[in-house]
């Protein structure tokens, strides 16, 4: 019988190349997020939600990967394999996690899979998490009531993570403060989108008072 979680925790690539201002794709500003992703991961740990991670796991041959990129649909060379820009930071570092490559799952598999595993690692090569084939097999097993998101970058990674909540019927709390974007104009335009199609939006703090 499939397992039906109240409410999942979804960290949208919190790595050190976006993180940190050393990083390829510095998200300006991303490092201040540090403190409150640190109080959604550990909030959720004590807790026991699911704490779902995307990641970037790119290749030098990644379509998304351009020497001359438009910052749309291409962006320079990052979150490289085995480098370690492409690692999490310490504040949102999973201890065993249950890592899904792009390799698909049979979506019949996928619930006992994943049952027992309170990390999952969702890997990609594009910045939308749903081109993971086994994404929407993952969001189905868990089946959540609702999906709370933070990470980096507002404006691309997690906007295309939101509206592909939103198509599917997902409800999403956004956490404000645990969060940065790269243009401005898209984070207006982005977060104006998420309110008028229902998105809730809220703080680290919020989050850690209802789930505490």
């Amino acid at each position: 019988m499939r397992k039906h979680f109240s409410r999942i925790l979804w960290d949208v690539d919190t790595q050190v190349d976006f993180m940190l201002p050393e990083g390829k794709l510095y998200v300006p500003g991303a490092e201040e997020t540090a403190p409150a992703m640190r109080q959604l991961v550990e909030a959720a740990r004590a807790a026991g939600l699911i704490h779902v991670a995307s990641a970037d796991d790119h290749e030098l041959t990644d379509p998304e990967i351009s020497d001359d990129p438009d910052y749309r649909n291409t962006y320079p060379p990052h979150c490289l394999r085995g480098t370690r820009g492409a690692e999490k930071i310490p504040e949102t570092e999973q201890a065993d996690p249950l890592p899904l490559s792009l390799v698909p799952y049979p979506p019949g598999l996928l619930p006992e899979l994943v049952s027992g595993h309170r990390e999952i690692l969702l890997l990609k090569k594009n910045f939308n998490v749903f081109t993971n084939p086994n994404t929407d097999a993952l969001l189905d097993a868990l089946d959540p009531d609702e999906i709370v998101l933070f990470g980096v970058a507002t404006d691309v990674c997690d906007d295309a993570a939101i509206r592909g909540f939103r198509q599917r019927g997902r409800k999403v709390i956004f956490v404000e403060d645990a969060a940065r974007g790269l243009d401005e104009e898209r984070v207006a335009a982005a977060t104006k989108a998420w309110r008028e199609a229902g998105v809730v939006f809220t703080t680290a703090d919020e989050v850690t008072a209802f789930l505490g």
